[in-house]
């Protein structure tokens, strides 16, 4: 475990790297003890100053709960990270040039909820929380190095978690549907870059069942005296590799029946 004045010294430097536009160095090699609870009281830390600033708390995502990105990182489970007001964008929108220091996309369910849900919640409670369900577009940024340029060595979980588990943006779909209409496990979408496809993948991905993803959130969040909010919108996990968005890149996200949604990066 670090100490409570170097978690602070390090949600300092990562709010000056969002503010900034730069990236700093990993805190996996600066703090080597460093343990995945550090990490979430680093993101913890960050919320103070972003409420004092004026921002508003709109919802929570979930990262990592692909098999395949779990075994990438050596970890065997998701991250979740807080979503913040200035982070949506609407479906069709422009990211500024410049917003973002290295965007990528991933393709998700969202679920905006009508009831608050804690602890160890149940399948059944989390739709009957749930408002309603919608496409999305995942925008990750990174304020910290993907990897260190001296050693080569790569960041870890602790690195993503401390940086907001990666969360730089989101946009939701205008279709709107129950929880329950859908077998979100049969849920996909076809993602295209610059109108070539770059990705395609199904809902059952995430943990085997979207709604999971939201069972996770419930109990990892109450460990931290947290808990999902009524109102709230939560991103239930992608289902797709990241797709790298450099400036010019127009993303659509065809989700069949379910809806579609899309983001132009200028």
């Amino acid at each position: 475990m670090i100490s409570d004045d170097d978690v602070e010294a390090a949600a300092r430097d990562l709010l000056q790297a969002e503010k900034a536009r730069a990236q700093i160095g990993l805190l996996s090699l600066r703090h080597p003890e460093m343990t995945l609870d550090d990490a979430y009281r680093i993101q913890t830390a960050q919320m103070a100053p972003k409420l004092a600033a004026g921002r508003r708390i709109i919802g929570w995502k979930i990262g990592l709960t692909s098999k395949v990105m779990q075994d990438a990182l050596g970890i065997d489970t998701p991250d979740s990270g807080v979503i913040y007001d200035n982070m949506a964008f609407a479906d069709g929108a422009h990211v500024p040039a410049g917003r973002f220091i290295q965007p990528r996309i991933e393709a998700e369910i969202a679920f905006v909820m009508k009831a608050p849900l804690e602890g160890a919640v149940t399948r059944e409670e989390v739709l009957a929380a749930t408002e309603y369900v919608t496409p999305a577009i995942e925008i990750l940024d990174t304020r910290i190095l993907r990897r260190d340029p001296d050693s080569g060595v790569a960041r870890k979980i602790v690195d993503t978690v401390s940086d907001n588990a990666a969360n730089g943006g989101i946009v939701l779909g205008r279709d709107h549907h129950a929880p329950d209409a859908f077998d979100l496990r049969w849920v996909g979408a076809i993602v295209k870059a610059d109108g070539a496809v770059v990705a395609t993948g199904l809902g059952a991905a995430i943990l085997d069942d979207p709604v999971q993803g939201i069972v996770w959130l419930a109990r990892r969040m109450h460990q931290y005296g947290q808990r999902i909010e009524a109102g709230q919108v939560v991103l239930a996990g992608s289902f797709i590799a990241p797709i790298e968005c450099p400036p010019g890149t127009v993303i659509d996200a065809d989700f069949g029946p379910f809806g579609s949604v899309a983001i132009t990066f200028d």
